[in-house]
């Protein structure tokens, strides 16, 4: 379930991201396109995912040598 989990999650952050990117963009004088918002949505996701599990990875190498205690 963990899967799905994470995958509705991803799917429900880009969406949020580019409600987001369309309703803020013009408070900054920003054309809010929505194929620009769709592309910087996915840029931002994959980023995200990446920054996820690095960061997993990270701390579970810290946990896995012992040196960082719960």
């Amino acid at each position: 379930m963990s899967l799905v989990e994470a995958i509705t999650n991803v799917a429900v952050g880009y969406g949020v991201a580019v409600a987001t990117q369309l309703m803020v963009f013009p408070w900054f004088g920003l054309p809010a396109r929505l194929d620009n918002a769709l592309a910087i949505g996915a840029i931002f996701t994959v980023v995200s995912i990446l920054r996820s599990f690095l960061l997993r990875r990270l701390f579970e190498a810290i946990r896995v040598s012992g040196q960082f205690r719960d």
